[in-house]
């Protein structure tokens, strides 16, 4: 295990969010000489799944801003199983800007926070968020976008999950890489 958590941003607190959540948390204790079922690896390199810690999550449902992130994962249209009992974390999901990050269907089952969207730069930042995984819904293009840039800008490890190109295209790949910080993905 190593000595320093890698300290970890959600952007978009859905049904992946909620798996992974509730993952770290059940696997917190895993025995790394064990074999376990649902899990690869229990370290990865210096790494134990313990050492994944929440820091700052966003979001733009007005169920789950100002909601604490155990409850979030649960709340308004998601519909994961529920693996764990998450404590709580102490992490308040902030308001995230919406951009195009809500499909059709999705914005007419939901209402949308009335909070304003949070400098999501400057709360990386203030988060010390070593990681920020993305988690928009499909088509999310301009969303992810402006999340990628916000961690450039923060300096700040991104995970592109959804199935929008940016990784893989050399427009983003040269940015990151000027920055010098990490992009893994897409479509994770």
């Amino acid at each position: 295990m190593s000595s320093k958590p890698i300290r970890v941003a959600i952007v978009g607190v859905g049904n992946c969010a909620a798996s992974l959540v509730q993952g770290v948390h059940y696997y917190r204790d895993a025995d790394p000489q064990a074999t376990i079922p649902g899990l690869m690896h229990v370290e990865f390199g210096k790494y134990h799944v313990n050492d994944v810690q929440f820091v700052a999550a966003f979001d733009v449902d007005g169920k789950k801003v100002g909601v604490d992130l155990a409850d979030a994962i649960l709340a308004s249209e998601n519909n994961t199983i529920k693996l764990a009992e998450v404590p709580p974390t102490g992490v308040t999901v902030q308001r995230g800007h919406t951009l195009d990050g809500l499909g059709r269907y999705y914005l007419e089952t939901i209402e949308q926070s009335t909070e304003a969207p949070v400098d999501v730069v400057q709360a990386l930042k203030d988060a010390q968020v070593d990681v920020m995984v993305c988690y928009l819904p499909v088509g999310s293009q301009e969303a992810a976008e402006f999340y990628a840039q916000c961690a450039i800008d923060a300096g700040v490890a991104f995970v592109n999950a959804l199935p929008v190109f940016l990784a893989g295209t050399r427009e983003w790949a040269d940015k990151f890489t000027a920055a010098g910080v990490p992009i893994v993905g897409d479509d994770i």
